[in-house]
């Protein structure tokens, strides 16, 4: 291959750089970037930069001596890719030739339709977006965080730190039931109570009030919650519109095999908006994680230089973390289908404890909290017993 083009400038497509060289790939290589910032990482956005904690040069993924050699095309986002003639096209007018493409252009979040325009309201997925909340949140007030998965509960927790005046709304019966189950989602959001933080569950939201501004959440049981600072979590879209009608198959992000190819020869897909298949539950799913964006471009760049001729391995379980009000929460495998879930050291009262989540007494999952020690040592042999 002459030229491969990286099209996203995150997490993802950064290791899918660093990997191309690491395994002896001598040629052109361009990353391409929607964002015109250079690669930098996320989690801290809801955390640690949200407080002020750390700068943005902090942020910075890529180490002081480290040399791609490539070609950085920043603030340039792709909208098309003509298989034949083997060509990115961008919103600018230009066109990136390649021989192989790393598909890395994440996921977007969603937004509440009709509050475009309006002051005080938020979403987080990008330095950009954080830079705007930490400006609203400096001016105190009332916050009030729809949706009360992980982002929203690490947003809802920094603001906590601000000594702000928090609610959290969530739809569902329970937080974090989709990745955790029931009963530890419960565990987990009581986080919010222990530390003074309203959350109110069960109910959806039916618009915001306010004029240039929000002042209020409207709930659709009638209830208004006044808030002087709205952050909307209600999750992401992977960013693969710009594919559509290139052939490379789509569904719930860029359909992929085991080891991130595409249904394109010389196209692979990694990160936020790649569906890869997995094994460990027969089906095809996107892994939203850090550690997923770090880890499988690997094998995806392995699969893209051999032409498809390599053995694809099994990736490893997905696993990720959260930190909110103080407490650290991992979490390994896979959560959905589990029909018993036991916490095997520690106490929930406590929220310190380790659980394991089984099916049919094999072991699917394990959660820990404040139990980083256990945790480490349970996820190697739950790794290893997957693999």
């Amino acid at each position: 291959m002459r030229t491969v083009a990286v099209v996203g400038a995150s997490l993802a497509g950064l290791s899918a750089a660093r990997s191309l060289r690491k395994r002896g790939y001598d040629g052109r290589l361009v990353v391409v970037g929607a964002e015109l910032h250079r690669p930098y990482d996320r989690p801290p956005l809801s955390k640690e930069f949200l407080a002020g904690a750390v700068g943005e040069a902090e942020l910075a993924l890529e180490r002081d001596d480290e040399e791609l050699q490539a070609e950085w095309v920043l603030g340039a986002r792709a909208i098309g890719l003509d298989r034949t003639e083997r060509a990115i096209r961008l919103a600018d007018g230009r066109e990136i030739r390649a021989d192989g493409v790393v598909i890395a252009t994440g996921a977007a979040a969603r937004t509440l339709p009709g509050t475009e325009g309006l002051a005080g309201v938020h979403v987080l997925r990008t330095l950009d977006d954080a830079r705007a909340l930490r400006d609203d949140l400096a001016r105190g007030g009332r916050v009030v965080v729809i949706g009360g998965g992980f982002i929203g509960a690490e947003v809802a927790s920094t603001a906590y730190t601000l000594d702000l005046d928090v609610t959290v709304v969530e739809a569902a019966p329970t937080p974090l039931a989709g990745p955790l189950g029931e009963a530890m989602g419960q565990i987990v959001s009581a986080l919010h109570a222990d530390h003074g933080v309203r959350l109110l569950c069960g109910v959806g939201v039916k618009g915001l009030s306010g004029e240039r501004r929000v002042d209020a959440v409207l709930l659709e049981d009638g209830r208004s919650i006044p808030a002087d600072t709205v952050v909307v979590g209600v999750g992401a879209r992977p960013c693969v519109e710009w594919l559509e009608g290139s052939g490379v198959a789509l569904d719930n992000g860029v359909q992929c095999g085991v080891d991130g190819r595409t249904s394109v020869a010389g196209v692979v897909a990694v990160g936020d908006c790649a569906s890869w298949y997995d094994p460990h539950v027969g089906f095809h799913r996107r892994v939203e994680h850090w550690t997923g964006a770090l880890e499988r471009p690997d094998a995806a760049v392995a699969a893209l230089l051999a032409h498809g001729a390599t053995e694809p391995g099994v990736p490893r379980p997905p696993y990720f973390w959260s930190d909110q009000y103080g407490v650290k929460i991992q979490f390994v495998g896979h959560a959905a289908g589990a029909d018993s879930v036991t916490v095997e050291e520690g106490s929930t009262d406590d929220r310190s404890f380790l659980a394991v989540y089984r099916r049919a007494d094999r072991p699917v999952a394990v959660l820990g909290m404040n139990q980083p020690r256990l945790f480490t040592r349970r996820r190697k042999q739950f790794a290893s017993a997957a693999s």
